[in-house]
């Protein structure tokens, strides 16, 4: 091989390394501008869908906040609740926003950013029932609550031995039409989705809260987070950064008044 040959090679070779870093560098920063979020979409107010199929909701008011604050686009992808922590180790999305409130248990297979706000979770019951929140009130009872949430840990550590038929439904309505049709007797969810989604309504007019929120900081956490893989640390560090950003400013503040009439983000 001549000397104008090997030179021609070697520029080539150049060009092609040159050629793969510079698109390996675009896919990565591709990459890095987009956030995928999980979420289910059908717990009203935080998260659902309007009849156009649009999402809708505080945490989706949140999750785009963050993107604007992280200066990437949002990605939605809905997925069933119970299927969500699964759904992010599995690399199908990048963050879970979903009202999922931090627990013991989903600390053992996620990490989750602070506390960005608190509900209460509370038991809704027939009036005339005079049910409590206590095993002993509820024995022989059956009682609704999301597949996969920390009110079904809570309900079958606290209530199932002592007789209570604890029931797991995969969305929120479904418990709500069961309650309403006397398929159930309480259901155990967050305070304001019990309020917006059926206390509220027609179907809902017999019914009222039974009993005050329910205490557990193991089980039912004390508060909602955004969940995310352990090994993304940067990842958390920055979206905990913008949270904090969010918190500061009164952004989050404004959308839960939006939304609440008051302030649930937690301090």
């Amino acid at each position: 091989m001549g000397k104008y040959q090997t030179t021609n090679w070697r520029r080539r070779i150049v060009f092609l390394v040159s050629t793969a870093i510079i698109t390996l560098s675009t896919g990565a920063a591709s990459a890095t501008d987009t956030l995928r979020i999980g979420v289910e979409a059908a717990y009203l107010p935080f998260e659902s869908l309007t009849p156009a199929g649009a999402l809708q909701g505080f945490d989706i008011e949140i999750g785009d906040a963050l993107c604007v604050r992280m200066k990437v686009k949002c990605v939605w992808v809905q997925n069933a609740f119970d299927g969500l922590i699964p759904a992010l180790n599995a690399r199908k999305f990048d963050l879970i926003d979903s009202a999922m409130n931090i627990t013991d248990k989903r600390k053992t297979a996620i990490a989750f950013t602070a506390a960005v706000y608190v509900v209460p979770m509370q038991m809704v019951a027939r009036r005339t029932a005079h049910l409590l929140p206590s095993a002993s009130a509820l024995a022989g009872k059956r009682v609704g609550v999301l597949q996969g949430s920390s009110q079904e840990d809570y309900a079958k550590r606290h209530w199932a031995s002592a007789g209570v038929d604890v029931q797991s439904y995969p969305t929120q309505d479904q418990i709500f039409a069961d309650l309403a049709a006397g398929r159930l007797d309480a259901s155990v969810q967050e305070a304001t989705v019990a309020t917006d989604s059926f206390l509220s309504k027609p179907g809902g007019r017999d019914f009222d809260f039974a009993g005050g929120p329910l205490r557990d900081d193991a089980l039912l956490g004390a508060g909602v987070g955004l969940g995310m893989r352990k090994d993304d640390v940067a990842l958390r560090t920055k979206v905990n950064a913008a949270l904090e950003s969010l918190k500061a400013d009164g952004t989050l503040s404004t959308l839960s008044r939006k939304y609440f009439g008051r302030d649930i983000v937690a301090k």
